[in-house]
């Protein structure tokens, strides 16, 4: 299996992510511990077959920075989730696909880079895009969507993670892949204390198909397609990972609308197309510099 075709197995995978949340009758935070205790578990046991032993001196090198990151992930992935749950897929996917946009906004300040013109225009761009997909009408089968408050936590969502991306540029000479499996492993350990006092992790009524659901998500969606991810990156030029990397929120809307009957309006289709652009362009821009 080659590079490209590795990646965009990986973006078909995580475009699913949210018909399988949908199906889980869990808390948001007790969804990201098992997930990320489960996608660790099983990215530990890839790197024993692989033979990718960890370099311990390097993690104890970067332990404040892959603490804060993977903090950062546990509580970027409750928020999303928290998304899938007040507003559409297609919504939150969409909002959540921010992350560019803040790292552009945040860079000038943690990385010292100049906010020129082009990227000003993203941002706007990008914020006419949002204004756009906001729906306040409309309702989910039983009533419960709120599609403001939605957007609000993918936003968050996204803020957390450009957080990560932005961290992750100051941790030196740690592999991808090994990178990931520590980021999740301490995401559980943070999520845990977190998830015993909030939720108290009673599993004890968990249904037979939030069970298979909460095992796709840690297997496929988590260890399958972060390994996947991780070790296509490797072979693929920066644009090449840009422009594939956009199948993820564009299956995750055609995912939405044949599983769960989403649809979007021609409005939301010119926000998203807004945001997406501007975040494509954002991503160009970067791999230009």
């Amino acid at each position: 299996m080659n590079g490209k075709f590795r990646l965009v197995t990986a973006m078909l995978i995580f475009g699913s992510i949210g018909v399988f949340v949908k199906n889980i009758d869990l808390s948001s935070s007790e969804i990201a511990f098992l997930r990320g205790v489960i996608g660790s578990l099983f990215l530990i046991s890839v790197s024993f077959i692989v033979r990718q032993k960890p370099s311990f001196k390097l993690i104890k090198e970067n332990i404040v920075l892959l603490l804060l990151s993977g903090a950062a992930i546990g509580f970027n992935w409750i928020l999303l989730f928290q998304s899938y749950k007040y507003t559409t897929i297609s919504n939150a996917t969409l909002s959540y696909y921010f992350a560019p946009i803040f790292v552009i906004i945040l860079a000038p300040f943690v990385l010292k880079e100049k906010l020129t013109p082009v990227k000003i225009g993203c941002i706007v761009s990008a914020m006419l895009g949002l204004f756009l997909i906001v729906n306040i009408g409309g309702s989910s089968p039983d009533g419960s969507y709120n599609h403001v408050l939605g957007i609000l936590y993918g936003l968050s969502a996204a803020v957390l993670y450009a957080s990560v991306i932005l961290m992750n540029k100051f941790i030196k000479n740690l592999p991808g892949f090994e990178t990931t499996v520590i980021q999740l492993m301490l995401a559980s350990l943070v999520l845990l204390p977190y998830v015993l006092i909030k939720d108290h992790m009673d599993f004890s009524g968990i249904t037979s198909n939030s069970l298979i659901s909460i095992l796709i998500l840690g297997i496929l969606h988590t260890g399958i397609a972060y390994f996947f991810y991780f070790t296509s990156i490797k072979e693929l030029k920066g644009q090449t990972i840009a422009v594939l990397s956009y199948i993820d929120p564009i299956s995750a809307v055609i995912i939405a609308a044949l599983v769960l009957g989403e649809s979007m309006s021609f409005r939301q289709i010119m926000g998203g197309i807004l945001i997406l652009g501007s975040t494509f362009l954002s991503e160009r821009l970067e791999a230009k510099g």
